[in-house]
This record gives structure tokens, C-alpha cells and sequence, in this order.
């Protein structure tokens, strides 16, 4: 009985780590997707205002959507991979979680 609520516990933590994972490649698709485009009609408009190529290619509106919007894609990957490197994963709120529980055994012998 309690094997099987492991395993469906794992089950569930798994299932909840590949959404995660596939949220954000799905967010990295459309950021990839819109700033072309959105970049694509920018400079199509600059270039209907006389804008020449290589002022239209640097103009600061072409890359602030990619800038701004990467911010957030950036903090999505933290959400996602990068907490772990800084040893802050859901593995080590089970460590915490069984390290307190260790000791308010041992408090409980003695």
C-alpha cells in the first residue's frame, strides 16, 4: 500500500516536470516566432518612412520586444532548469523536509 503511493507520488512529480519542461519549449517557440515577425513588420515600416536598411536593422525598436521578452524567457528557464544549479531543485526541499524530520525523531528517542 504505501509502495504504491510512492510510486504514484513519483508519478505525479514526474508528470508535473515534463508539463514544466514542455511549457517552457513551447514559450521559447513562440518568443522565436513572434519577434520575427514583429521585427519583420517593424522594419517593413521603417522602410516605407525612408528609413535606409542598415538604420531600419538598427533601429532599438526591431530588438527591444527581444530583449525584454528573452528577460522573461530567461527568468521561465530559471523557473524551469536553473534553480537547480544553485542547489535550490524540489530535491532539496525533500532533503530539508527529511533532514527536520531526522531530527525531531532523534529528539523524540532521547
Amino acid at each position: 500500500m504505501d509502495n504504491k503511493f510512492i510510486q504514484e507520488q513519483n508519478y505525479t512529480r514526474a508528470k508535473k516536470r515534463v508539463k514544466a519542461i514542455k511549457g517552457f519549449y513551447i514559450h521559447g517557440i513562440v518568443y522565436i516566432l513572434v519577434n520575427i515577425f514583429l521585427s519583420g513588420i517593424i522594419i517593413f515600416g521603417l522602410m516605407q518612412n525612408n528609413y535606409s536598411i542598415k538604420n531600419a536593422f538598427s533601429n532599438f525598436g526591431v530588438y527591444s520586444t527581444w530583449i525584454f521578452w528573452g528577460i522573461g524567457l530567461f527568468f521561465h528557464w530559471m523557473g524551469v532548469f536553473g534553480f537547480k544549479f544553485l542547489g535550490f531543485g524540489q530535491d532539496w526541499e525533500e532533503r530539508k523536509i527529511q533532514a527536520y524530520l531526522e531530527k525531531e525523531e532523534e529528539k523524540r528517542r532521547f
